[in-house]
């Protein structure tokens, strides 16, 4: 089975690191020159007096986050060291996934760890050796996240692991300048999605471009499809049970979401703009994918936010710029179902030190010091400040994550045993593009579930 380090995450796929010294007030350290410095952020030692006196402490953190990206996490953890005078020793390594697990099973694991799925959180927590969040970071997460994410990070009614970063994978990748010369609107409903569709294809090119193409992980992007769908024609409590298998993979509700992606990705007359037919879909890399936007063969892509960093240099990625994001809307346009990902922070060690350090990394001081000194990162903390936040593209998945009326839900597949999620999904998805019908492929998927 594929690591599911292979699937892009937000942490993995980011638009890239500014290092930045950050200011702090009351504690020792200099400032250096950036171009970010009117957005470094001022930390009061005195709120971290609540931590106590951890001098001659280290805490190890572990994650799948390697350079340059890794960068911005050891800034964010400055304030926390130089107030509390602790050490954070961070370890990158893109075999995380692999490793950690082998770590914890031989009983070598680091003191915290940045997992970016709830099925290897649960893996872990299986191990034995994870151990419960502090009421401190529970009391934290209860104010500062919407509910929905305190229950990925729990397993058997305990409570494990904080959120930390979020990813937005609802979006609808466009030209705004193509939008502005045709009259174009940004649509509201899936109804109006599909006319806009219409319209363009009536301009005899195709306006949709995918691609699924990603190596051992190849099909994951139509898991997204097929999720978001799930979640807009289904709602999220049947989206939650199809996801825990209280509904099959393979009922009516999603049959019919794979076929709603499949009027768009199976529709010849709608894909694949600038890059081939349907079938072209399956061997295009899904970092290509959106590029045709950029000249014009291409006018829709549905990606995730990270995916700004696949865009070459130079491009501006703003509502006024070479390419931006829209929401991709539901079944009408009073509700916001939103699917997403994200990472969570969790323990191995129970020592003051530790404690203190996973509590200060589920508060919204952390958040906002990660989000000043990084680009494509974002949190859905509800203490987050937005302005803080470094991009357009950024700014627009934030506001996402903190709208009322959006309805969250994390990625399914990254929720399924692996047996499903990250392999019988990919492959049967990718059998689907290529001609299979949607009735044998949710069944081939559904015999994967484990008994």
């Amino acid at each position: 089975m594929p690591s599911r380090a292979t699937k892009p995450r937000l942490a993995l796929a980011s638009v890239g690191v500014i290092g930045l010294t950050l200011i702090i007030a009351g504690c020792s350290g200099g400032t250096e020159p950036d171009d970010r410095a009117a957005n470094m952020p001022k930390v009061d030692c005195a709120q971290f007096g609540q931590y106590g006196d951890l001098k001659g402490k280290t805490v190890s953190i572990y994650a799948g986050i390697v350079t340059p990206e890794d960068k911005a996490y050891t800034d964010s953890y400055k304030p926390f060291e130089e107030c509390t005078g602790a050490t954070i020793k961070y370890e990158g390594d893109k075999s995380f996934e692999t490793q950690i697990l082998v770590r914890a099973k031989a009983g070598n694991p680091p003191d915290l760890a940045i997992v970016p799925q709830p099925g290897l959180l649960r893996q872990l927590v299986g191990t034995g050796r994870v151990k419960e969040a502090p009421t401190e970071v529970a009391a934290n997460v209860d104010k500062f996240w919407d509910k929905e994410w305190k229950t990925y990070g729990t397993v058997d009614g305990k409570f494990y692991g904080a959120p930390s970063g979020a990813s937005i994978k609802s979006l609808v990748w466009y030209s705004p300048k193509e939008f502005k010369d045709n009259g174009y609107q940004v649509p509201k409903t899936l109804d109006e999605l599909m006319q806009l569709t219409d319209k363009m294809a009536t301009k005899g090119r195709k306006p949709w471009c995918a691609g699924i193409a990603s190596g051992e992980a190849t099909g994951w992007p139509i898991t997204d499809w097929m999720e978001d769908m799930m979640l807009r024609l289904n709602g999220p409590e049947s989206y939650d049970k199809w996801v825990s298998h209280q509904i099959a993979f393979n009922s009516p509700e999603a049959a019919a979401a794979l076929d709603e992606a499949g009027k768009i990705l199976k529709n010849p007359k709608y894909v694949n703009g600038g890059l081939g037919d349907v079938k072209s879909v399956a061997t295009t890399t899904f970092q290509d994918a959106g590029l045709p936007i950029l000249d014009g063969t291409c006018s829709l892509h549905r990606q995730a936010s990270f995916y700004a960093a696949n865009f070459p240099p130079g491009t501006k990625v703003a509502e006024d710029g070479d390419v931006f994001a829209f929401y991709l809307p539901g079944k009408d346009a009073s509700a916001k179902p939103l699917l997403g990902g994200g990472e969570f922070n969790i323990a191995f060690s129970d020592r003051p030190e530790v404690k203190a350090f996973q509590t200060y990394l589920s508060t919204d001081t952390w958040a906002n010091v990660k989000a000043s000194v990084s680009q494509g990162w974002v949190s859905a903390n509800k203490g987050l400040d937005v302005t803080k936040v470094s991009s357009p593209i950024d700014k627009l998945a934030a506001d996402l994550l903190q709208d009322p009326q959006a309805v969250f839900r994390f990625d399914g597949s990254d929720r399924m045993p692996g047996a499903v999620g990250s392999n019988a999904f990919w492959k049967q998805a990718t059998s689907w593009i290529t001609g299979q019908s949607t009735q044998q492929t949710v069944d081939n998927i559904e015999s994967a579930w484990p008994k």
